[in-house]
């Protein structure tokens, strides 16, 4: 009897091998509707996080569904999906802030305003949804102030928890870049958030 296909929680979340590395696993051809529904939410708040304007990030979603719809049976499991889908929507994410510096300040603020980490919560007071609305501004124009490089290491390292073997998978990066670009992005990050803080302080004076 044949071994059975891994499944796609398998594919999600490789095991790394004593090295470190994603242990590269046999992929039977996935299931487009899987993958969208357990990477949606995935996509979706790190569309904002690298840089999507607002109003593009549905637009940017779909666009980076509609590669992996079409690259999905060259995905051969070297990595995890979301590490393969991070590598697309990074591209994605590029070509719609190229787009929108080309752009006058007037086209920049069209549309509502979108959260990306924000997921309605019926538990939660108004008092703890808009201090969540509020933290997620923040750290949106946190990351804004980071070069493209620095923000997407951080935010796989930082934000979504994968490992250095992971996002140089994933950024086509050896590990030392990984390592050095995280460092300073840390640094960078930090220095930024006291700055914040700073104000924030001088205003209530």
């Amino acid at each position: 009897m044949p071994p059975m296909p891994p499944s796609l929680d398998a594919v999600l979340h490789p095991a790394p091998s004593r090295r470190g590395a994603t242990v590269a696993v046999a992929v039977a051809p996935l299931d487009f509707d899987e993958v969208y529904d357990a990477c949606f939410d995935f996509v979706w708040r790190n569309a904002r996080r690298l840089g999507v304007p607002d109003a593009q990030v549905d637009d940017a979603v779909q666009e980076v569904f509609l590669v992996v719809h079409r690259r999905l049976g060259e995905f051969e499991g070297r990595s995890s999906i979301r590490t393969w889908i991070f590598g697309i929507l990074v591209k994605v994410a590029a070509d719609h802030r190229r787009t929108l510096r080309r752009k006058s300040p007037h086209a920049r603020s069209g549309g509502g305003v979108v959260e990306a980490d924000t997921v309605p919560d019926e538990d939660a007071s108004p008092h703890e949804r808009m201090a969540r609305s509020e933290g997620t501004r923040l750290l949106h124009r946190l990351l804004g102030e980071l070069d493209d490089d620095k923000r997407a290491v951080f935010v796989l390292a930082d934000l979504e928890e994968m490992s250095a073997p992971e996002i140089a998978e994933a950024l086509q990066l050896n590990l030392n870049t990984v390592y050095a670009r995280l460092r300073t992005a840390r640094q960078e990050f930090n220095d930024l958030a006291l700055r914040e803080r700073a104000r924030d302080t001088w205003r209530l004076r």
